[in-house]
């Protein structure tokens, strides 16, 4: 892996498939593939996208992250850049239409083609591979300029990204059927739905009858059971689709719970 980073402008390359990459989404981020492959699961939809193509993360989601390398053995190739709320908050003031706060359950919209995109983020990727320091006062217009150019070339986008709200309360148990696969601290799952951490434990308990991290283990180990014996994938792929962090973990916690460690089911 390759990576060039300057303060949220990322220029990134991998030479194998990498499934790193935050589960939870903070900032609204701009992303162009240059090569290879980026598929995207947000609990509900997978997105994919391929060499030239371009997305938008929207803030405040949870999502999972697959980089392939091209089946021309070509390396993976991405540009990230973060829009950071300051910079949209001074947008914001140019485009009242947009102060309501939009109807929106996905984590990642796929970008139409355009070549202004390819354009924008050529010219950052020979910025960044000439090596050469980059003023805050460039990054700053850089962000700035993607900003208004997803405004330009899709303005439907507005509500969702001059959006820069706090999460507000939701229905607890319907999202926490949707992304119980997610790895994150139950704080973060506690601010993705609108509640403190106290909160959200007592409403939790209220509605499943078990702590947060009980319910959640037992949750991902169903998962894993169901994928290994009825769907036959690989243990060493499901201990991380369903929510683990290390082999090791996932096996104790499964044997512990079936009986068998996941290997010895077949």
């Amino acid at each position: 892996m390759n990576t060039s980073v300057i303060d949220g402008i990322i220029y990134s390359c991998y030479t194998r498939l990498s499934r790193e990459g935050e589960n939870f989404i903070p900032f609204h981020v701009f992303n162009y593939v240059e090569s290879g492959t980026l598929r995207i699961n947000d609990g509900k939809n997978e997105y994919v996208l391929n060499a030239g193509d371009s997305g938008f993360y929207v803030r405040n989601q949870l999502a999972k992250f697959s980089k392939m390398p091209g089946a021309d053995g070509s390396e993976y190739k991405s540009l990230s850049i973060r829009i950071d709320s300051n910079v949209l908050q001074g947008i914001k003031l140019q485009h009242t239409n947009a102060l309501h706060k939009p109807t929106n359950d996905t984590a990642v919209i796929k970008l139409d083609p355009n070549p202004l995109y390819a354009g924008y983020a050529q010219s950052l990727i020979a910025y960044l591979n000439s090596g050469a320091p980059m003023t805050d006062a460039l990054k700053q217009l850089k962000v700035n300029e993607i900003a208004l150019l997803l405004l330009q070339t899709k303005p439907e986008l507005a509500g969702i990204l001059l959006d820069v709200s706090e999460p507000g309360k939701i229905d607890l148990k319907d999202f926490m059927q949707r992304n119980f696969r997610f790895n994150v601290p139950l704080e973060r799952f506690a601010y993705l739905t609108g509640r403190s951490l106290s909160t959200f434990k007592r409403d939790f308990q209220k509605l499943f009858g078990s702590t947060p991290s009980r319910w959640l283990q037992q949750k991902r180990l169903e998962e894993a059971l169901y994928r290994i014996t009825q769907k036959g994938e690989k243990v060493s792929d499901v201990y991380i689709e369903v929510g683990f962090e290390n082999l090791s973990h996932f096996s104790f916690a499964f044997k512990k719970a079936f009986g068998k460690a996941p290997t010895q089911l077949f």
